[in-house]
């Protein structure tokens, strides 16, 4: 997935109101970004960070700035955009780049199931029984090498466990995808500590059968393609 227009660096000023970030463009000008991500954004938005940007001349968008990368100045990168996951993994998807769902032929997004919600990802084709796929961002790193989820505590990701188990009542399959939006870490856990609800959701679910895939990304101010599979998290 490339991002549509190219990226411009920028220092951090600060982020607040959890969708707002001022930064200093590399001219001195000082702008407000949109920061697609509800998370706690730990370990990521301390102000003098080198980030990515990305600008739109879009007339219906009051910001004319996107937050999307973090640039650790080390030669690696974290996307903080929450969107970017289910986007490069629909392209994946479509072009079966993914073996454990390589099958399926028909890639659905967005689709209502359990009460109120929506599966990242319907996956169909003849035979075979239909896969839900839910798809979580992880940019979390305290250790490391060691990529985490969740960054806070998240009750939407706790339903969306119990809702996967449901699923697989019904006789489809129930898949987590934790797509690691970072490409300093080759492991993956829950971090029980930040919310110990979702990690007994997590073992839970997994002891039921829903089954968890991770896979890293390579990311640079270009784009976010899918890259590496990585053992998911024990229990």
């Amino acid at each position: 997935m490339d991002f549509a227009t190219p990226l411009i660096p920028a220092r951090l000023i600060k982020r607040y109101k959890r969708f707002l970030a001022d930064c200093r463009l590399d001219d001195g000008q000082e702008i407000t970004a949109h920061c697609a991500n509800p998370g706690s954004m730990m370990g990521l938005a301390e102000p003098g960070m080198r980030v990515w940007l990305e600008p739109n001349d879009d007339p219906k968008k009051k910001l004319k700035y996107g937050w999307r990368l973090v640039d650790h100045e080390n030669g690696h990168f974290t996307g903080v955009d929450t969107s970017v996951p289910n986007r490069a993994l629909r392209q994946a998807l479509m072009d079966r780049t993914i073996p454990e769902l390589a099958a399926y032929d028909t890639v659905r997004p967005e689709v209502k199931y359990g009460e109120n919600s929506r599966i990242d990802f319907l996956l169909s084709s003849p035979d075979l029984p239909d896969v839900y796929v839910e798809v979580k961002s992880v940019t979390l790193c305290r250790q490391s090498g060691l990529a985490e989820f969740p960054d806070s505590v998240t009750a939407r990701g706790a339903k969306h466990l119990d809702e996967l188990v449901k699923v697989m009542e019904t006789g489809a399959r129930a898949m987590m995808l934790y797509l690691i939006q970072r490409t300093d870490c080759d492991r993956f856990d829950v971090a029980r500590d930040i919310d110990p609800t979702y990690a007994a959701k997590y073992d839970a679910a997994c002891a039921a059968g829903v089954e968890v895939l991770c896979y890293d990304t390579v990311i640079s101010p270009s784009g976010v393609t899918i890259g590496r599979k990585l053992p998911p998290a024990p229990l």
